[in-house]
């Protein structure tokens, strides 16, 4: 059994294309770890588009929860402008309230984060109680914690790292391998999206600033 387990993919709907061509040969079923929306111009079409998959999971991130909520709890402006922007053009409010909270894959758990917070690579944890495969930070990593192994996707959709780069993680249970994978894409697709939306220009320039890979 072959898992495609992604997230963070932040309505880039070009980014999940690709990747899903790119590897429809290679997985049996696809785990999504949460934040499909917000920030890109086509959180509606990511949601459909997974929804289309028939042998997926999909769970929640912090932004199918406040997308539910109707509210962003932070108060980093930028934020709140692609909050307010992106959740006045969502209508998918029934499929990603369907969303669950977690999933176990063999040793495993698969959820969009853990102590409820970004965990980086150097993030300090002392003692880790599962093998989890999380998102949420946008940094893809793979790392031992005493005996427990924990994984980050990376970012499908806005790596900030590279924002030209997508992240996620095929999982083969027989062999029990973790190929981490990375694959570029153009990123001035969503910038020109964006543009003809009319994002607020500190939306436009979020994007538009960030490093790409050559």
């Amino acid at each position: 059994m072959r898992y495609l387990i992604c997230g963070d993919i932040h309505g880039n709907l070009p980014a999940l294309e690709l990747m899903l061509q790119k590897e429809k040969d290679n997985y049996d079923q696809l785990i999504c770890h949460g934040d499909v929306v917000n920030y890109g111009p086509w959180s509606n079409e990511c949601v459909l588009l997974l929804n289309t998959i028939k042998e997926s999971v999909k769970l929640k991130g912090n932004h199918e929860y406040y997308f539910l909520k109707g509210s962003y709890s932070g108060t980093n402006q930028i934020a709140i402008a692609f909050f307010n922007f992106c959740y006045n053009k969502f209508s998918q409010f029934e499929i990603i309230k369907k969303y669950g909270e977690s999933f176990e894959v063999n040793t495993f758990i698969v959820q969009h984060t853990i102590l409820d917070k970004y965990i980086f690579y150097d993030t300090k944890i002392e003692v880790l109680d599962r093998n989890y495969i999380i998102g949420h930070s946008h940094q893809q990593f793979d790392k031992f914690i005493g005996e427990k192994r924990l994984l980050n996707t990376g970012s499908v959709g806005q790596n900030r790292s590279y924002i030209n780069c997508i992240n996620y993680i095929i999982y083969d249970v027989e062999l029990n391998l973790f190929s981490m994978k990375m694959q570029k894409y153009n990123h001035k697709i969503i910038i020109d999206k964006m543009k003809s939306d009319s994002y607020p220009k500190v939306c436009i320039d979020y994007y538009r600033t960030k490093n790409i890979l050559s």
